[in-house]
């Protein structure tokens, strides 16, 4: 999934190319990081880290030649760097948590860049930001705002960094049955769309399934508890920070099925087959840019990878334009439940092969 005209990432360089702040010539670490032009202009393969926990942006990066570890990794690194670059979230209790992280990271004298769309909480993060350093500047173009601290060193809000690193902790929801952290999809709470289609779950349903955009693994956890005849259950996911919590919460039922997870971009393909899938396919980017085609690719995926006589299990918005996919791969497509403005289609394959 390519990053197109990607604002945030343009004008977090700008403090560079008009002189308010100079390149450093040891490492740097970008977090959250994605790819484009301004990386290359400014940065070399060997200088940069990125870490990126979203697997079609991961992809692009190392695509690019660009290193990209994970969290454990650069943690267990020790290494500080001159130069943190972020490109925060728009949830905020995340998005904090990640200020007091990348503060953390700094090296001695070392500056924080962060940069953030107007519409996805720029003026927040820059107070959120100047609460816990104090600012050196900030500049905006593109309808974006591009902000940095004064160069790191003790005298900083070391209480509130503390504080604000404990946000994003994973932590028991809904009476203890699942933990979840700020920033997953329905990070604290039943999706209603994922609840009306555990509602419509057969209680037959038996064999080798999958879960595509897992989540937290609400729906694979109703799967188990409700199916007693799923022997084998997948689990695909692109964040994985969601998938971590979804590997926890399942491991935690102590089921007798089968369980794998996969870090991946369903909209790339997957290579299994299923006796049956479920989804609640997400239908924008996390810049919150509305995709109806990333759900119309969920469902051609699901079709490619359903045994012949499979059942495609999908929950979505009620205006969203699935039927069409919908009826070009599936031998039969029927809505069994709506709700709220959802509605859950169930679809077989035809057991001559699908047509997608």
């Amino acid at each position: 999934m390519a990053v197109l005209q990607d604002a945030p990432l343009q004008t977090l360089f700008l403090p560079f190319t008009q002189g308010q702040l100079r390149w450093p010539d040891g490492p740097v670490l970008f977090l959250r990081a994605r790819d484009g032009w301004p990386l290359r202009e400014h940065a070399d393969a060997g200088q940069l880290v990125c870490e990126q926990s979203f697997r079609p942006f991961a992809q692009a990066l190392e695509h690019s030649g660009w290193q990209v570890r994970d969290e454990a990794t650069i943690e267990a690194d020790a290494a500080r760097y001159p130069l943190v670059m972020v490109l925060p979230p728009r949830q905020r209790d995340e998005a904090r948590a990640l200020f007091a992280r990348a503060l953390a990271l700094a090296a001695p004298g070392g500056v924080v860049v962060a940069c953030q769309s107007n519409n996805e909480g720029a003026r927040s993060g820059e107070a959120d930001l100047r609460q816990l350093t104090g600012l050196g500047g900030t500049l905006t173009k593109h309808h974006c705002r591009v902000y940095w601290t004064v160069p790191v060193n003790a005298g900083h809000d070391a209480e509130l960094q503390a504080r604000w690193t404990r946000l994003d902790a994973p932590r028991p929801i809904l009476d203890g049955r699942f933990a979840s952290r700020p920033g997953i999809f329905a990070w604290d709470r039943i999706d209603p769309a994922s609840a009306l289609l555990v509602e419509q779950l057969p209680a037959d349903l038996s064999g080798h399934g999958a879960d595509l955009g897992a989540g937290f693994g609400y729906l694979s956890a109703e799967i188990l508890r409700h199916c007693p005849k799923v022997g084998a259950l997948d689990l695909y996911e692109a964040e994985a920070r969601a998938l971590a919590l979804a590997q926890r919460n399942l491991d935690a039922l102590g089921s007798p099925a089968t369980l794998n997870y996969h870090w991946h971009d369903v909209t790339a393909g997957i290579e299994a087959s299923f006796d049956f899938i479920v989804s609640n396919p997400p239908f924008h980017t996390p810049s919150r840019a509305d995709r109806p085609d990333i759900g119309q690719r969920f469902i051609a995926v699901a079709a490619r990878a359903l045994r012949p006589g499979g059942l495609l299990l999908l929950v979505a918005n009620r205006h969203l334009p699935y039927e069409q996919i919908l009826n070009d791969s599936f031998g039969q497509v029927r809505v069994v439940a709506e709700r709220d403005g959802f509605k859950v289609i169930a679809a077989t394959r035809s057991t001559r092969g699908t047509r997608a």
